[in-house]
């Protein structure tokens, strides 16, 4: 069955959520993963939107976190800052589901700028939450296509943590949250390795050549010994994901009607 390679990372990202667990997750293919996870195989995935929105169950996908859609579906709505007091500090969340413009080979993440700081060639939309979630959530997921220029041996500028200088650095600083265990691809998954914290290529989607996911890295990309080949997407999966998308195109199709109340005082 023919797909995508969105639809490959989204599938390969949703395997990777548990039933049950508590995911704070962001915009975009993070998004439409966790909820393909929810339809599929993990009816109580708790999903948290840096909205405040809490166990939202969105019928479609949102176009931000302030999509009306995520508060309409939620189980309870709250300021941000509880959110981050109450549930990422305390240690509450299990998964962080991040995307950024670059990443180097410790999982450090890039969201501000590209070039200098006080200089940039680029002005990125900046942190947002993303260093307290990579901070303090359990486990971190990451999904990024891969380039040259997105997987670079140093970043210019840290907008989030992932294992810093990597040999255990992140863990000998007291950061609470384990790091990103898992990089999701456009060749195939990228995990730490056990001693360095380096990611390492260690799954590979079917059809793909290892050496071109080394071509396509900035850093001298390491392949696991045991490389293992991830299973592509099956009918039901494809079915799920595209009927999802399906759905959200049609709903942001739609034009809106706004009724405009007449006022009296302006009438001549």
């Amino acid at each position: 069955m023919q797909y995508t390679q969105d639809e490959m990372m989204t599938v390969t990202a949703a395997r990777q959520l548990a039933d049950g667990a508590v995911c704070f997750v962001g915009i975009g293919l993070p998004s439409a993963a966790c909820n393909l996870a929810r339809e599929l195989h993990a009816p109580n995935l708790v999903l948290i939107y840096e909205s405040g929105t809490v166990g939202t169950k969105p019928r479609v996908l949102p176009l931000s976190i302030g999509d009306g859609e995520l508060a309409e579906t939620a189980e309870v709505v709250i300021p941000l800052p509880e959110i981050f007091t109450h549930y990422l500090q305390a240690g509450r969340v299990d998964l962080g589901f991040l995307g950024a413009a670059q990443i180097d080979r410790f999982g450090n993440l890039n969201s501000t700028v590209i070039g200098a700081y006080d200089d940039p060639k680029v002005r990125l939309p900046g942190a947002g939450g993303a260093p307290e979630i990579a901070t303090h959530a359990n486990s971190v997921l990451v999904i990024m296509r891969m380039s040259p220029k997105s997987f670079v041996s140093e970043l210019g500028f840290r907008t989030s943590s992932g294992f810093l200088g990597g040999r255990g650095e992140r863990a000998a600083r007291g950061y609470p949250g384990r790091g990103p265990q898992a990089v999701i691809t456009d060749f195939g998954v990228l995990r730490p390795h056990p001693d360095s914290d380096e990611l390492v290529l260690t799954d590979i989607y079917p059809g793909v050549d290892p050496a071109a996911a080394v071509a396509a890295c900035g850093w001298p990309l390491q392949v696991a010994a045991q490389l293992q080949l991830l299973a592509p997407p099956t009918a039901t999966e494809l079915a799920q994901l595209r009927a999802l998308n399906e759905r959200t195109r049609v709903a942001h199709a739609t034009p809106v009607k706004i009724h405009l109340a007449s006022n009296s005082s302006n009438a001549v």
